[in-house]
C-alpha cells in the first residue's frame, strides 16, 4: 500500500456558500429566484446553494454567447490570441488546483488524493488545445475544373452547449471547453444540479484569465428545465454531453429539431479480462483502480471482471483479500482509499442493484451494505461490493450501476471472452490482462470498445481520443482530431480566367 503523510484538507467556507450563475461575465441570480442545494455526501448536510436556472436563463446565456461569437471582441481574435487565453487559464488552474479539488470533493465525495492529482493535471488540457488554436487549417485541393483554385477552411460552429455530469465536473468540462474555445466557438455550460460548485469556482478563473464577455457562460439548474432548454435552443449549434445513455437519447432527439451536432459520451459496462498468465497482483490493483478508486462513479468503470476459469478461485481470493483492506473514510482525508457515492438518490440506486444481484442468484463475496463504522454513518457510503457466480445475462452484468460494485464472470477460452465482452449494449472501454503480446493485440482488435487498455486501467490523456461504440456514445473527445468535432468545413472556389459563355452549362 502507498504510504501517505496524513493530511486532512478543510473547506475554506464555514457557512453555507451561496453561489451565483456566470452569464456574460456577470454574476447573476436566476430569473425565477429559485435555488438548488449541494449536499456534502460525507456529512449529509447542505454546504452550498446555487441558482436553479431555467429556460429564461438559458436564453440569456445563449444570447450572450451568440453575440460574442458573431459581433463581439472574441469574433476578432486570432488563433494565437485564443491560445494565449487558454494558456493563462491553465496557469490559473495550476495556481488554484488545491482549492478546486476541495470544492469538487465536498460536492461529490471523490477522494482528495485523486482530485489533487487530477486538478494538477487539468492545465495540460488548456495547454494542449492552446497549441492547436493557431493550427486549424484547411487544404488546397487539385480539382478537375480548368482555371479554378479550390481550397477549404475550417470555421467554428458557433454556440456550443456543454452539459456535464456530477462525477467529474471539472475534468469533463475542460474536455469540452478547451477544444471548443481553441476553435473559436463560444460556450454555455450546464453543470449537474448535484455538483455546481467546482464549475462556478472555475468560472471565476475564466473571468480572471480575461476571456471576453459572453465567451463562456455557466447556467446552473436541473436537467429537466435548464438542460432541456439548452438542448432544444435553436441558436445552439452543438451539444457536447457526458452522462447516461437514456439522457443522451433525449438530447439527440431535442437537438435534431434544429440539426445541431452532438458529441455524446454515455454509459458503460466495461469488461476487465483476466487471463491465466496475467500478473494477478497487478490485475487485482487494476480492478480496484477501475471501480473502487472512484466509488464506481465513472463511465469507464471496469465493472464486469471476466476471469479465466483456471485461475478464478485464486483471483477471487486475492481480490476479496485486497478489497477488505480498503479504507473508507472522509474524502478530504488523504489516508482514505474510497469515498462516498455522490448523492442520496445514487446511493439508493446502488443498494437497489445489490438487492437485484442477490435476487438473481449472484454470490455476495464482499460488501453489499452501508459500512458499520460510526464515523461514516452520515455519509452516502456503500462498501466495496463483489459478486461472484455471475452470468452475463443477469441485470447486474448488463445494466450500469455507477457505484462500487463489481461482478465476476468465468470464461474458458479467448473466443468465449470476446463473446462475453461484446455481449452488451455498451462499448466504452475494456482491459486485457495477459503477458502474451499476440493475444493482447488480438483481443484489442476484436473487442467492441472505444478504448482498450492492456495490463492497466483508467488511463486517459488530452492527446488520446476517448469515446464509445454502440450505446456508449457518438463522436470522440480529446486528441488532435477532436478539432473536427468543433469546426465545419467551407469550400472556396476561385476562378482564375474562365469566361462564362453558356450560363446553362455547369461544366
Amino acid at each position: 500500500m502507498t504510504t501517505i503523510t496524513k493530511t486532512v484538507y478543510q473547506l475554506p467556507y464555514t457557512e453555507v456558500k451561496d453561489y451565483k450563475m456566470f452569464i456574460n461575465n456577470e454574476w447573476v441570480e436566476s430569473a425565477s429566484g429559485k435555488r438548488l442545494e449541494s449536499v456534502n455526501p460525507f456529512t449529509g448536510k447542505v454546504w452550498a446553494t446555487a441558482p436553479a436556472g431555467e429556460k429564461e436563463d438559458i436564453d440569456l446565456a445563449v444570447k450572450a454567447a451568440k453575440a460574442a461569437f458573431e459581433t463581439g471582441e472574441w469574433s476578432t481574435y486570432t488563433g494565437a490570441q485564443r491560445g494565449a487565453l487558454l494558456r493563462r487559464l491553465g496557469d490559473l488552474i495550476a495556481e488554484n488546483a488545491e482549492h478546486l479539488a476541495i470544492s469538487e470533493v465536498v460536492d461529490n465525495g471523490k477522494l482528495i488524493r485523486e482530485m489533487i492529482g487530477q486538478t494538477k493535471s487539468l492545465p495540460g488540457w488548456c495547454y494542449y488545445f492552446a497549441g492547436m488554436a493557431d493550427k486549424i487549417h484547411g487544404e488546397s485541393i487539385p480539382v478537375d475544373v480548368p482555371n479554378m483554385i479550390n481550397y477549404t477552411v475550417r470555421e467554428p460552429l458557433g454556440v456550443i452547449g456543454a452539459i456535464v455530469p456530477w462525477n467529474s465536473p471539472l475534468l469533463l468540462t475542460l474536455w469540452k471547453l478547451c477544444p471548443a474555445l481553441a476553435a473559436g466557438n463560444t460556450v454555455v455550460v450546464k453543470p449537474s444540479e448535484v455538483t455546481p460548485a467546482s464549475l462556478l469556482e472555475l468560472a471565476k478563473l475564466i473571468k480572471e484569465a480575461g476571456f471576453p464577455a459572453g465567451v463562456v457562460n455557466f447556467v446552473t439548474g436541473f436537467g429537466q428545465t435548464a438542460g432541456e432548454a439548452l438542448s432544444r435552443h435553436p441558436d445552439v449549434r452543438k451539444i457536447a454531453f457526458t452522462g447516461s445513455t437514456a439522457t443522451g437519447r433525449l438530447i439527440t432527439k431535442n437537438s435534431a429539431d434544429h440539426f445541431a451536432r452532438v458529441t455524446l459520451e454515455l454509459g458503460g459496462k466495461s469488461p476487465n479480462i483476466i487471463y491465466e498468465d496475467a500478473d494477478l497482483s497487478n490485475a487485482v490493483n487494476g480492478v480496484l483502480a477501475g471501480v473502487f478508486a472512484a466509488s464506481g462513479q465513472t463511465c469507464m468503470a471496469g465493472s464486469r471482471v471476466l476471469v479465466h476459469e483456471n485461475i478464478y478461485d485464486q483471483f477471487v481470493e486475492k481480490l476479496v483479500a485486497r478489497t477488505s483492506q480498503i479504507k473508507l473514510g472522509n474524502p478530504l482525508d488523504m489516508e482514505s482509499e474510497m469515498g462516498t457515492v455522490a448523492f442520496k438518490g445514487q446511493y439508493e440506486k446502488v443498494l437497489r442493484y445489490i438487492k437485484i444481484a442477490e435476487d438473481e442468484g449472484a454470490t455476495l463475496l464482499h460488501g453489499g451494505n452501508h459500512p458499520a463504522a460510526p464515523e461514516l454513518k452520515d455519509g452516502f457510503f456503500v462498501e466495496p461490493t463483489i459478486f461472484g457466480d455471475v452470468t452475463n445475462d443477469m441485470r447486474i452484468a448488463q445494466e450500469e450501476v455507477f457505484g462500487p460494485v463489481v461482478v465476476l464472470i468465468r470464461f474458458k477460452d479467448e473466443a468465449e471472452a470476446i463473446s462475453i465482452a461484446n455481449d452488451t449494449e455498451f462499448g466504452l472501454a475494456a482491459a486485457v490482462w495477459t503477458k502474451d503480446v499476440q493475444r493482447a493485440h488480438r483481443m484489442a482488435s476484436k473487442i467492441n470498445a472505444g478504448t482498450v487498455w492492456i495490463n492497466n486501467y483508467r488511463k486517459v490523456s488530452y492527446s488520446s481520443p476517448f469515446g464509445g461504440y454502440k450505446s456508449s456514445g457518438i463522436g470522440r473527445e480529446n486528441g488532435f482530431n477532436v478539432m473536427n468535432e468543433y469546426t465545419q468545413v467551407k469550400s472556396v472556389w476561385v476562378d482564375t480566367g474562365n469566361i462564362i459563355t453558356d450560363p446553362f452549362k455547369i461544366l
